[in-house]
């Protein structure tokens, strides 16, 4: 007998675009599926739009963010498998049944992360794009096993797993997945990671938004990583070299104009070159698959991202020192 999984999506003020998530999951080639969804207070027309689809969704007391809507849903959820997907993104036909078959194909695995196409859901932007293309190439790199970060806009796990590693968080919005993820580790579950799972995603088409939240998941993950086993990890990632060359060479960009020494220029073009040759697979991925012009664009605004998430490295360790609240952000968490 086939299981049956409950998708499970939170949702607030994502009108714009929840009904090409709910229309994707009915889609779905596997065939026992419930929608399970939960509205968080939405300002806009999202309910209205699940009703005119014909689903009710349930809805949150008040507003109080994507882990308090997923363990909402959890409660009033009936499948085998818990189904978690966010609702700015529209499942592949078979995304359900690649999951399904991942899961039963090994006990040992507790979760099964999805990835995002290449292409987004609506292309409307080219922060949209670079967003896209860049969380796309990152989690094809990484696929199979992974630690140390869970990726929870696509992931199922077994509800017997579910009832070990559960529940999400309510107090974190924007790093919930990384305590959720240790649980499974501790408990001696895989996480793997994989395209076979996956959807188009509707990602932030502004640059002030992608900035904001890159800061904020950078800042609060802090505490986390400084309290656990993973700290050596992150500091040596890719991700981390260049964000912390494109640091420096910003910030000694001024020294030739302060000294009137033109060689001091040497620093910053060798920090610059430094920062590109980190992530020059990436770039020839770019290149490869969009071509020169939109290259150029991608390679830009990566350097700004990288200089955000140096600067919310740098005041997540500010905050780290200086609060103590701070430092305990995760203490709440369930061991």
């Amino acid at each position: 007998m086939r299981p049956l999984v409950s998708v499970i999506i939170p949702n607030y003020n994502y009108g714009y675009v929840l009904g090409q998530c709910l229309e994707a999951v009915r889609a779905q080639t596997y065939p026992d599926v419930e929608i399970v969804l939960v509205d968080d207070c939405s300002t806009d027309d999202s309910v209205a739009v699940a009703r005119a689809l014909g689903i009710e969704p349930l809805s949150t007391p008040r507003n109080g963010g994507v882990s308090v809507a997923r363990n909402l849903g959890v409660e009033h959820a009936r499948g085998e498998i818990l189904f978690f997907l966010d609702s700015d993104v529209a499942l592949a036909p078979d995304a359900v049944a690649e999951a399904v078959s991942i899961l039963a194909a090994d006990p040992a695995i507790g979760a099964v992360c999805g990835n995002y196409e290449a292409i987004p859901l609506n292309r409307v932007s080219l922060v949209r794009e670079y967003r896209n293309l860049y969380r796309h190439y990152w989690y094809l790199v990484a696929e199979g096993p992974i630690t140390g970060f869970l990726p929870v806009a696509i992931i199922a796990f077994p509800a017997r797993v579910w009832a070990e590693v559960g529940p999400w968080t309510d107090a974190l919005t924007q790093s919930e997945g990384a305590d959720v993820g240790e649980r499974l580790t501790d408990r001696g579950y895989t996480v793997m990671l994989t395209s076979a799972v996956r959807g188009r995603h509707d990602d932030d088409a502004q640059v002030r938004t992608a900035l904001w939240k890159v800061f904020t998941r950078t800042r609060v993950h802090v505490p986390f990583f400084l309290q656990r086993r993973y700290a050596a990890g992150v500091v040596g990632s890719p991700e981390s070299g260049a964000s912390l060359a494109a640091a420096l060479s910003a910030a000694t960009l001024p020294v030739p104009l302060l000294t009137g020494l033109a060689w001091t220029a040497v620093l910053p073009a060798l920090l610059l070159l430094s920062w590109f040759w980190i992530d020059r697979r990436m770039y020839r991925f770019v290149l490869s698959s969009r071509g020169l012009a939109f290259a150029l664009y991608f390679a830009a605004m990566h350097f700004l991202i990288n200089l955000t998430i140096a600067a919310g490295a740098g005041v997540g360790i500010l905050q780290w020192l200086t609060s103590r609240s701070f430092r305990r952000l995760y203490a709440r968490v369930p061991a």
